[in-house]
């Protein structure tokens, strides 16, 4: 594999198909020392492309490490606004985000959960408003993932750490189509699958989704005016985006207070630096009345204890067991890459494209509509080979969309 080769390719994917860069925009890039070299490369056609600046938020992963294990107690109680205060002002400058995410599944093991939880509630109200510029789509954002030495050793730990990082590299551009000769062509088809099927859900108009399968028989209704979405996305100006690479999802949002049954989470979530594994839910009237997790259960109920709005879905999302990133047989442990090899749910927030009417609605409005609001927006899997998903629609009539965790229409 020529890795700079590839990089090259992945870069001008990003840029092209993930942040559609056009002249005059600027990009704010989030990433840590694993993602420099990725990062120059963007930085060289993203000027070539007209962009006007790139603004660097660099993180380490043992500064963080550090802090959670060693600062003082008080560290953990408040979040300057200015942070907030300066993302808010660069996206209303034309900035938009790129987060290059090297993750480590268990950083924080041995820190504190109640530091973790409590920290990230801190963050997430101090980041509440400018979180709406990426939720609410006012900006381009996109996701993208390498390896750190860390995340590949615990994809394949009977690697070495050199050839772990090259085999993820791999898996990364197989999962991303970088390996295909023009992987933004090959997007583009891509994209032209995802929007058939979101047409077809969006024409159908279910009124619910039933899931069947191991530990799982729920019923999840849909709000009336729900918007199925899949692929890219679109800013109010205009511009066209892809906001995750990869994506094999179409999704919408479930109605907030309408969600009833049993959910058994079928992958580990990774999430605040641990992995919280064998997740099951019960669901009554939309919200989690009962929960269980093999480990790292208390991370598990300081998410749901975020607000109220934590204990009830923001997003369901589709995904063939057959997706090519599930056909890698591989547990990414990354949210990234086993969402769009599994049909997911998430805790949370949803989107506001998720409804006809989603940007224009009040609080109220959309509170009344079944639209979920919460600090929190966090995936987690539901997905494979045992899944049935049925639609059901307003006159009972029911359409069988994935038997045997896969797509049947």
């Amino acid at each position: 594999m020529d890795l700079q080769q590839h990089l090259k390719k992945y870069a001008e994917l990003i840029l092209k198909v993930g942040l559609n860069v056009l002249p005059g925009d600027k990009l704010i890039i989030r990433l840590d020392e694993y993602g420099l070299p990725l990062a120059r490369e963007i930085a060289r056609q993203a000027y070539a492309l007209g962009a006007h600046d790139i603004y660097l938020a660099f993180a380490d992963d043992q500064i963080t490490l550090a802090r959670y294990l060693l600062a003082p107690e008080e560290a953990f109680g408040t979040r300057p606004a200015f942070f907030a205060e300066f993302m808010e002002a660069a996206y209303l400058d034309n900035y938009h985000f790129l987060a290059l995410n090297a993750p480590n599944p268990e950083l924080l093991r041995d820190a504190d959960p109640r530091r973790i939880s409590n920290w990230n509630r801190v963050l997430s109200k101090a980041n509440e408003q400018v979180a709406r510029y990426s939720m609410e789509n006012r900006i381009k954002w996109c996701i993208a993932c390498l390896p750190s030495p860390a995340w590949a050793k615990a994809v394949f730990p009977a690697l070495g750490e050199d050839e772990a990082v090259a085999a993820l590299w791999q898996k990364i551009f197989e999962a991303t189509r970088v390996t295909m000769p023009d992987p933004v062509a090959a997007w583009q088809a891509h994209e032209v699958q995802l929007k058939r099927r979101v047409n077809f859900l969006n024409e159908q108009a279910f009124e619910k989704l039933l899931y069947r399968g191991p530990g799982t028989d729920l019923e999840v209704c849909l709000p009336e005016g729900h918007v199925w979405m899949g692929g890219s996305s679109r800013i109010p100006r205009g511009d066209v985006f892809m906001p995750n690479i990869p994506t094999e999802e179409v999704f919408s949002m479930p109605h907030a207070y309408k969600v009833n049954g049993l959910l058994q989470a079928t992958m580990p979530l990774s999430t605040s630096g641990r992995l919280i594994e064998g997740m099951r839910f019960v669901f009554k009237d939309g919200a989690v009345v009962d929960f269980d997790a093999s480990s790292s259960r208390e991370i598990l109920e300081d998410l749901l204890n975020t607000d109220e709005g934590a204990r009830r879905l923001g997003e369901v999302a589709l995904v063939g067991d057959d997706s090519p990133i599930s056909r890698t047989g591989l547990l990414f442990k990354n949210t990234l890459f086993d969402e769009n090899a599994s049909c997911h749910f998430a805790l949370g927030k949803a989107y506001s494209e998720s409804h006809v009417r989603g940007n224009e609605m009040t609080a109220e409005e959309k509170r009344a509509a079944g639209m979920n609001d919460s600090l929190i927006h966090v995936d987690f899997m539901v997905g494979g080979p045992q899944l049935e998903v049925v639609g059901v629609k307003a006159d009972g009539a029911r359409v069988t969309l994935l038997r045997s965790g896969n797509w049947v229409v």
